[in-house]
């Protein structure tokens, strides 16, 4: 083994996508617990562009953005019997991975299966292990009626399909031109907006009353609707916010005052990439920029409401 040439993302300060700089930088050898990867794809999350604005109570910089990857292992640590060098891996939750290579725990990654392609996989798994969570966290099963805010987005998709292979049913809130996607994700669509609490009703008569809600929307409007429709005990909200804890519905995630479920989220990680090259979960791109385009890849995530994924390609 030896070093490595890695071309990075990072910031010296938070700020808008002037911020983000290409470097580069020579990677030692990988350390106990830790592996090397040569990274061939990686997920752009809206929480990126949190961190890069400071709005994560994340230390001014020199700061990396990046929390999911696929890449092949290029180098392992001494004492790493889990995976082998050449394997196809998928790493979360990591730091730094806008880059062509970098190091992680090997605790953090997961086979990649061979039918999964490079940047469906990158973008499996942050909005994978946060649907899983929000299914554990409201108990979602057989016979359950899932009402779904922001169904359209990388964990509205991710909660339709994975609250279906529960036996579940799902009535998803998003904006008209993306119904006929989620009537392919298996979920009855809803417009939200003005009525949107007679419109739920309206589509309960088909699939029952909802019996839990996952609000990956955000909106004061999605939060009263959960209320309203199922209450506190089996509602959580994805998107952390004063109102939020105002009103007393659950928060999951990284932000301050929510739950984490870090317990969940990593034993998620290796079911999810197995459901995804099963065909059973898909993950839906829609749109791919070279890692040298970063700050174009942010202003797409940050003008665009993107029903699905943004990948990176180093």
């Amino acid at each position: 083994m030896s070093e490595l040439t890695a071309t990075y993302v990072s910031a010296d300060e938070h700020g808008d996508v002037d911020v983000l700089r290409l470097r580069e930088e020579q990677l030692p050898e990988p350390g106990p617990g830790q592996v090397r990867l040569e990274v061939r794809a990686i997920g752009v999350n809206p929480i990126d562009l949190k961190v890069r604005q400071g709005m994560r109570g994340n230390a001014d910089g020199p700061f990396r953005l990046g929390y999911e990857v696929a890449g092949v292992v290029e180098a392992v640590g001494p004492d790493v019997t889990q995976v082998t060098v050449g394997e196809e891996v998928i790493a979360f939750r990591i730091d730094g991975g806008y880059a062509s290579a970098l190091i992680v725990p090997a605790a953090d990654v997961v086979p990649k299966p061979a039918a999964l392609p490079w940047p469906e996989a990158a973008g499996l798994l942050l909005a994978g292990v946060t649907a899983v969570h929000a299914l554990e966290v409201t108990g979602v099963g057989e016979g359950d009626v899932v009402l779904l805010h922001g169904a359209a987005g990388a964990v509205g998709q991710a909660v339709i399909q994975l609250a279906l292979l529960r036996g579940a049913r799902v009535i998803g809130t998003a904006s008209a031109h993306n119904h006929d996607l989620l009537r392919s994700l298996g979920a009855v669509p809803v417009a939200y907006g003005e009525g949107v609490r007679e419109r739920i009703q309206a589509a309960a008569a088909d699939t029952g009353a909802p019996t839990a809600s996952i609000d990956a929307a955000g909106t004061e409007e999605s939060l009263a609707t959960s209320l309203d429709l199922v209450g506190r005990e089996r509602s959580v909200t994805v998107v952390v916010s004063p109102r939020s804890a105002e009103v007393g519905i659950q928060g999951i995630g990284g932000a301050p005052g929510a739950d984490p479920g870090t317990e969940i989220r990593n034993a998620a990680r290796a079911p999810l990439a197995q459901l995804a090259g099963e065909g059973k979960l898909a993950v839906r791109v829609v749109r791919e920029f070279p890692l040298s385009e970063v700050r174009e890849a942010h202003r797409f995530v940050a003008e665009n409401h993107a029903a699905g994924k943004v990948i990176l390609l180093p």
